[in-house]
């Protein structure tokens, strides 16, 4: 077997590695300002209040469906909302064999949190077709990139806590990652979360 030692790969593993490092920084920052501010005093920011906390995941989440395109790929996100406001994000290709598609009319839907057999979660997306009939695409989690996966569970740990979404949006802005591919999701995050920006 090839093992591929390159000062090349060396440099993008640190690189990814410091990238996911950020992320849960500013995750542990945000569950320590959360813990000192059951106000939101300390998140004050214009006209900002920090929304309250939810930290078990309802089963159930209102989600939007947001489709866009970086280069020649095309991407979808299923933004799962808690009371309106991003709670959770996951985001892939629209893609048979490497993602997911879906009929084009559908925007909306809900995320679903099943628990397996074992204890595990899984999350399912629903929606509902022209006709009323309902359609269930089972485990997001396995239909996408594992890695891309990682990286939207740490945004989602983020949203979760009460970061303002403009501050989450430079955050993953300002990601330094040299893999175009990578480069290419963190385009596609940030613009379906710049919707929900409010000037």
């Amino acid at each position: 077997m090839h093992i591929d030692n390159s000062c090349e790969t060396r440099t993008k593993q640190k690189q990814a590695c410091i990238s996911f490092m950020d992320l849960q920084q500013s995750d542990k920052e945000i569950k320590a300002q959360s813990a000192a501010s059951s106000d939101g005093s300390i998140w004050a920011n214009g006209d900002y209040a920090r929304p309250q906390v939810i930290e078990n995941r309802p089963d159930e989440l209102d989600c939007d469906v947001v489709r866009f395109q970086n280069n020649k790929d095309k991407w979808v996100a299923f933004v799962g909302l808690l009371d309106g406001r991003p709670y959770e994000i996951f985001t892939g290709l629209q893609d048979d064999e490497e993602g997911i598609v879906l009929p084009k009319t559908v925007v909306k839907g809900k995320i679903i949190r099943q628990t397996n057999p074992d204890g595990t979660h899984r999350y399912d997306f629903q929606f509902e077709n022209r006709r009323g009939y309902k359609t269930t695409v089972e485990g997001l989690s396995d239909k996408f990139n594992p890695e891309y996966w990682n990286y939207a569970k740490l945004i989602s740990g983020v949203l979760r806590y009460g970061m303002p979404i403009d501050h989450v949006v430079k955050l993953v802005s300002s990601l330094s990652l040299n893999d175009d591919n990578i480069n290419t999701w963190k385009n596609g995050v940030v613009r379906a979360l710049k919707k929900y920006v409010t000037e």
